[in-house]
């Protein structure tokens, strides 16, 4: 039987393949590449964030598990000394790890300050990162690859380490190298516990899903996927664990150890370790007839969570086109009160969410002009409250205070949208929640802005600005606003005695997500209190969310634009009613 032309081209393409394929296995047994560790994220013991990836701007990450109570602690952070001595100049970053699951703030602040630590102490609460990178004695160090994600070295801080980072920076790192070290084991004891017993997903897992992630992440919430099954969950495990060891979820930006806030998403420890050793161990449904996450319910997000309002605002049809740059909407509302009204509670019902990127109500007297060129320095008006994103709830007012509408007075609103490439219809409600009686006290909203300009490419510009209060005063609820280079924010009352008061810190701070965290304790403010915000801006092409590092960039109203304001809730400390 003959072969044709065809047949032989089609063998010769085969034995080709055949041959590559060969190459590539036989290449690939000798040159192992690193091992792949993955992105994190870590608070250290000052409240700065730490993220590997955000790393990119070094050659190298080095780090040291930490454990106070070992005996040979000292020796080992000799050893790394000398070696961030020889390296740093050569764009390696050095930091400490506390992989002991010490949680005590303050004990850990101490121990860094009995050992003369100068480096960054980064907290491992629930030993996850610590865990991550197979570090299991204290002491021990890890040369991570921030653009790679990947582990180059593990093992003690000498000549091998050396070795290590001279490939690194070479270029020629091409897998993890191992050493034996022989500081204290590490006790990692929830982890013996979930290799014992897996986490159940029906009576551990899915009751955290729902307390936590649900709300947003189901059929028609604001998240991008639904956590609605165990399928749902197990399919998404990967992204999951991803972004609960990046801090990026839940949405919580606040730094625990500086105030507590009742609607700041805080996840604990212990459910972090649960949720990452149940993915870890392949996410198993377990023996459960039915799945919980299968009959959560929740309120439609476009219905009134409070009842029925006692007035709803209809906002303006706000045509938006797919495309372009929108200027600032400002509208002038007529009220129909005929007499005096205290706000209770707000809600917005964004007609397009997509597109809405924020709003803003104030009370203004009839024929004053609020917003743009017209406005008066002396503009009599009450913030009512805002839309942004992150603030997805009705809003009430603390117990016993209110926004006062005089009778007469109108409703200012600024709407600004963003086009995403569909065009679209945007009709925005708001509902208005109304007192009985007239509260104690009169809810305000206060905003300090600072002036800055930032230079192209620099990963750390400071900002700041302050605010003195007149009057003796309760705080109930702070808000940074920043846009997409903002990477942190302060507040702190400086009390006329001297005193230091921190309110609130954000070490991380998203553009898309910004509520007002609301203060489970209220801070009572004496007369002549400062108010410091402080923050810094991140416009280096490091910065993920940075749409053109080259700029330089001042205060400006659009998103690619900057800002830098401090936002406070407060109410006068005596009654003012």
């Amino acid at each position: 039987m003959s072969v044709t032309s065809y047949e032989v081209s089609m063998m010769d393409k085969l034995r080709e393949l055949v041959i590559t394929a060969l190459a590539i296995a036989l290449t690939s047994s000798v040159y192992a590449l690193p091992d792949r560790v993955g992105d994190f994220a870590l608070l250290d013991s000052d409240g700065s964030f730490h993220q590997l990836s955000r790393y990119r701007n070094r050659e190298a990450l080095v780090l040291m598990s930490f454990d106070s109570s070992c005996s040979s602690i000292a020796t080992a952070i000799s050893q790394l000394r000398s070696l961030q001595m020889d390296w740093s100049d050569q764009g390696v970053a050095f930091a400490f790890l506390e992989s002991s699951g010490e949680a005590d703030i303050e004990t850990i602040r101490t121990t860094k300050a009995e050992y003369g630590l100068d480096l960054p102490l980064l907290i491992d609460n629930g030993q996850l990162v610590t865990e991550t990178l197979s570090l299991s004695r204290a002491g021990e160090v890890a040369i991570l690859d921030p653009e790679r994600l990947t582990l180059i070295y593990r093992g003690t801080a000498l000549e091998s380490a050396v070795q290590s980072l001279a490939r690194e920076i070479a270029g020629t790192a091409d897998n993890t190298e191992v050493r034996e070290s022989e500081g204290c084991e590490l006790n990692f004891p929830m982890r013996e516990i979930h290799l014992k017993t897996i986490p159940d997903y029906a009576t551990e897992i899915a009751p955290i899903i729902g307390e936590q992630c649900a709300s947003c992440h189901r059929e028609g919430g604001i998240g991008p996927f639904a956590m609605d099954s165990h399928l749902m969950l197990q399919g998404w495990s990967p992204m999951i664990r991803e972004v609960l060891l990046t801090k990026r979820m839940p949405p919580t930006q606040v730094d625990p150890y500086i105030g507590h806030f009742s609607n700041a998403r805080y996840i604990s420890d212990s459910d972090l370790q649960r949720l990452v050793h149940w993915i870890d161990a392949g996410a198993p449904r377990g023996d459960a007839s039915t799945d919980p996450l299968t009959e959560l319910q929740f309120p439609d997000r476009r219905e009134w969570q409070l009842g029925e309002p006692d007035y709803i605002v209809k906002g303006p049809t706000h045509e938006i086109p797919a495309t372009g740059v929108l200027d600032y909407i400002n509208v002038e509302v007529e009220l129909p009160f005929e007499e005096d009204k205290w706000v209770q509670a707000v809600q917005y019902i964004a007609g397009d969410e997509s597109v809405l990127h924020h709003l803003l109500s104030y009370v203004t007297a009839p024929r004053e002009e609020v917003q743009g060129e017209a406005a008066t320095v002396n503009t009599a008006t009450r913030f009512l409250e805002g839309y942004a994103p992150g603030k997805v709830d009705a809003m009430t007012f603390p117990e016993n205070t209110g926004v006062y509408i005089p009778e007469g007075h109108n409703l200012s609103m600024q709407f600004h949208y963003t086009p995403n490439g569909r065009a679209t219809v945007d009709e925005t409600i708001l509902g208005l929640y109304m007192h009985d009686d007239p509260p104690a006290y009169e809810n305000f909203t206060q905003s300090v802005s600072g002036m800055f300009r930032i230079p192209p490419y620099v990963e750390n510009h400071p900002a700041s600005a302050e605010y003195v209060f007149s009057e003796d005063v309760v705080v109930t609820g702070l808000r940074p606003h920043m846009h997409f280079r903002g990477k942190d924010m302060k507040f702190r009352a400086e009390l006329p005695d001297g005193s230091v008061r921190e309110l609130l810190s954000v070490p991380n701070y998203s553009y898309a997500w910004q509520p007002t965290y609301a203060l489970e304790q209220p801070a009572k403010l004496p007369a002549g209190t400062m108010v410091h915000v402080t923050g810094n801006f991140d416009n280096s092409e490091y910065n993920p969310a940075n749409p053109d590092p080259s700029k330089e960039l001042t205060f400006g109203l659009q998103s690619w634009d900057e800002m830098f304001i401090g936002y406070w809730t407060y109410h006068s400390a005596e009654p003012t009613n």
